[in-house]
């Protein structure tokens, strides 16, 4: 029977060959964490090889994800779909081994890492929903929801901000399926880290409320698998353990240094690694007692069918629970969702309310949140500001976690990424708020749900100089560009109530990808609409005010600026023009319509036209051409009241009066 180190030593040959053959590649941490692996995912790990999907699998996250030639060895070694031959292929054109964890490639790859330190925000996600889910849906001798999630971490990831963020909050919710393993091997790209990570690791962790299981040596099995025990049976606390290793282990003249973080080893080093190992296979070669050993198709089939058996228990005792639990993890809408979304949207057209969007939006929330209860909320400690708590809300507590909203502190970036693994969990659909200006802090966890096509909602209020006297420092201008030219992304920037109800409600029927819901501080007025024209707020963009014949001019503008649109369109229409005004929710929506829609809309035969938005405005040239205008930010805001600010930089009826009579 192989030994312990034989079955690590497979994970160490195949990485360091796999990142050989691509000529590049991440061979250290692979090296250096294998017997943490193969401790961990023989003895410990519950997953079924031939069911990736199984809801109550343990998951596991590769956080330092430039190691990714650990997690493809421990997938191909434990039978998943990953032959050799993708493992050849590592970093190549539409392999399933790509240079970083990328959810979707490959069966068993929980989700995309690589921008260190959010992998262990997303499995702070994945544990939150776990505790979510269990306390909505267990019940005394039924725990059907009870499961694990690991995560490896190295140096890198303790040093990014968002570990802190991520990490604080899951020692306060108490989630103590939460274990991660600390690769601490003192080495970065530049060197030995003690010249810029001095952290006391073990005293920062017991202060957000962790049990830390600390010195131990991640090269001895025996101290890996009591570390996993201790970890286990702590249910109150996440577990950090932490891992004394050598990077790059069994490289005579690479390991311990950085030369082996992020290059290949050389054909002669690798010569003498498998000298030095005992491994005398060739290249991408594996024994066939080996194999045999890793292989866990038949073990995790067994566990599956445990599972199985308890949920049809399940199923017989609380028929309509197991149904709810089958449709939420299965991701589905409730069956008369769309029905019931546009009644709730006519009713907002019947009322004609002038509130700001972030009051419609909270409208929506409340009137939606009674057809969906899966939906998971939360703000950055902007609740108040950003009208995200509802009637319906519960706290999430470490004492309790039945409830569906989370209060995530001041932590946009950590509640992006933690959102990020809630989404890919199952069963729930978060979204989560902050000011507009702030979606910076949490920008590349917002570029990785649109990666990854996660059903997230990231609810961004206080959107424009609209927000008034708190100045340019919380005066968005930019944040809707980069928003707008993130691919897979749909933004929503509603001009009222009904507007506001249909974002929410596309949103919510959107799988693909997440969306950017985007609301006014400031009150906006409503706009009478038919019912042909609510229909059609989905499609983007549509006409909401219209002339006889073929319009002199089109106006054109998205949320707060649509009031003033149809009021400079009021003036010019006395003085005997013929205008079109239409209102552009969301122009990513718009774009994926047929060109007929769109010529209907935007007669290419009009060139006159006019866009308006209280945002930077380079992006409305595609819409405008070089011969339309453009009333826009050009520079960032001042500090004085939301009236003013408009008057001073321009954006108003006048002006876009003005701007008409000289096209």
């Amino acid at each position: 029977m192989p030994s312990r180190s034989d079955l690590a030593n497979a994970i160490r040959a195949l990485s360091m060959d796999g990142v050989q053959k691509a000529k590049s590649g991440h061979p250290g941490a692979p090296m250096g964490m294998a017997d943490i692996a193969e401790v961990l995912w023989n003895d410990f790990l519950k997953h079924n090889p031939s069911n990736p999907d199984w809801y109550d699998r343990d998951r596991f996250v590769l956080s330092n994800g430039h190691g990714s030639m650990l997690l493809y060895s421990l997938l191909h070694l434990s039978g998943y779909e990953l032959p050799i031959e993708e493992l050849q292929n590592f970093r190549q054109m539409h392999s399933k081994t790509p240079g970083h964890p990328e959810y979707g490639y490959a069966p068993g790859v929980e989700t995309t890492t690589g921008p260190l330190g959010q992998g262990i925000a997303n499995a702070v996600g994945f544990a939150l929903a776990e505790k979510v889910m269990a306390g909505q849906f267990n019940k005394d001798g039924h725990e059907i929801v009870d499961h694990n999630t690991y995560a490896f971490l190295g140096d890198g990831c303790m040093m990014e901000g968002i570990s802190h963020e991520a990490c604080s909050l899951a020692g306060t919710l108490g989630l103590g399926k939460l274990i991660a393993f600390y690769d601490d091997n003192g080495i970065s790209i530049d060197g030995e880290v003690e010249g810029w990570f001095t952290d006391d690791t073990v005293k920062r962790f017991e202060a957000y409320g962790w049990q830390v299981i600390p010195k131990v040596d991640g090269h001895n099995p025996d101290e890996i698998t009591q570390a996993i025990e201790t970890a286990k049976a702590e249910t109150g606390k996440p577990t950090l353990i932490c891992c004394k290793t050598i990077i790059g282990f069994g490289s005579p003249n690479k390991e311990g240094k950085e030369d082996c973080h992020g290059a290949p080893l050389g054909d002669d080093e690798i010569k003498l690694v498998r000298e030095r190992l005992n491994w005398p296979h060739a290249p991408f070669e594996i024994p066939a007692d080996i194999y045999a050993e890793w292989d866990k198709k038949e073990k995790g089939g067994a566990l599956e069918a445990d599972w199985g058996k308890k949920f049809e228990a399940y199923k017989a005792a609380y028929p309509e629970l197991a149904a709810e639990f089958e449709r939420r993890m299965k991701g589905d809408m409730p069956a008369n969702f769309a029905e019931e979304a546009d009644k709730i949207i006519a009713e907002f057209a019947a009322k004609g309310e002038t509130v700001a969007s972030r009051k419609a939006s909270q409208n929506s929330i409340e009137a939606f949140g009674k057809l969906l209860p899966e939906m998971f909320g939360g703000s950055a400690d902007l609740a108040g500001s950003n009208l995200t708590l509802w009637s319906g809300a519960k706290g999430i507590t470490a004492e309790d976690g039945s409830g569906n909203y989370c209060f995530y502190g001041v932590r946009e970036f950590g509640m992006s990424a933690i959102m990020n693994g809630v989404s890919l969990h199952g069963g729930l659909v978060p979204y989560g708020a902050t000011f507009l200006m702030f979606m910076e802090y949490a920008r590349n966890a917002v570029r990785m749900a649109s990666l990854m096509g996660l059903k997230n909602i990231f609810v961004y209020t206080h959107d424009s100089i609209g927000l008034g006297e708190d100045g340019p420092t919380h005066q968005p201008v930019e944040q809707v560009a980069s928003l707008r030219n993130t691919p897979n992304l749909e933004e929503w920037r509603p001009c009222d109530t009904v507007e506001s109800a249909v974002s929410w409600k596309e949103s919510f029927m959107r799988s693909e990808g997440p969306s950017a819901l985007i609301f006014s501080r400031q009150g906006l007025p409503h706009q009478e609409r038919t019912d042909a024209q609510i229909a059609d707020i989905a499609k983007g963009a549509y006409v909401l005010k219209d002339c006889e014949g073929t319009p002199d001019v089109i106006l054109m503008a998205t949320g707060s600026e649509v009031g003033i649109i149809v009021d400079a369109a009021a003036t010019l229409t006395a003085e005997g023009k013929k205008v079109r005004v239409v209102s552009m929710p969301s122009a990513s929506r718009f774009d994926a319509q047929s060109d007929e829609y769109k010529e209907s809309v935007l007669p290419s035969a009009v060139r006159a036209r006019i866009a308006v938005e209280a945002l930077i405005g380079d992006f409305w040239y595609k819409y405008v051409g070089f011969d339309g205008k453009i009333i826009a930010m050009e520079t960032f805001g001042e500090s004085a009241p939301a009236g003013e600010l408009f008057k001073h930089f321009g954006i108003n009826a006048d002006a876009v009066v003005e701007a008409a009579k000289s096209l």
